[in-house]
């Protein structure tokens, strides 16, 4: 797997990153505009979006006196990838399986009396 995608959805596995994540997915936000919609310190953002923008899912400059951070299209289109490969492949799998009459799909819970009574019935 690919190092910076993997650094991707490592950080994304924090709830405060996500969030900010999520909230920088609406346009740029400087720290303090970000702090106060968490309930984490300014110093606590800062350090997560260092571990965001390692990652390369945010970029940052200067803007006056502040930094503003934003999304990194690139690191964001690198995780749409790999989602979007993993997706084909499961649809793919389960295309396979449902026109496999040979392996009939199981519902959880369900008894093989049950699968003789369908057969049964066929």
């Amino acid at each position: 797997m690919d190092t910076y995608l993997q650094a991707g959805l490592d950080a994304l596995g924090d709830a405060t990153r996500m969030a900010i994540f999520q909230k920088l997915a609406a346009g740029p936000l400087a720290v303090n505009q970000l702090a106060s919609t968490l309930p984490v310190t300014r110093p606590a953002v800062s350090q997560h979006l260092k571990v965001l923008k390692e990652a390369g899912l945010v970029t940052d400059n200067r803007a006056g006196t502040r930094r503003l951070y934003r999304l990194n299209p690139e690191g964001v289109a690198r995780l749409r990838a790999h989602f979007d490969q993993m997706w084909t492949q499961a649809m793919s799998a389960f295309q396979a399986a449902a026109e496999t009459p040979e392996s009939p799909v199981k519902v959880k819970g369900e008894s093989h009396a049950t699968d003789r009574r369908r057969s049964r019935r066929s």
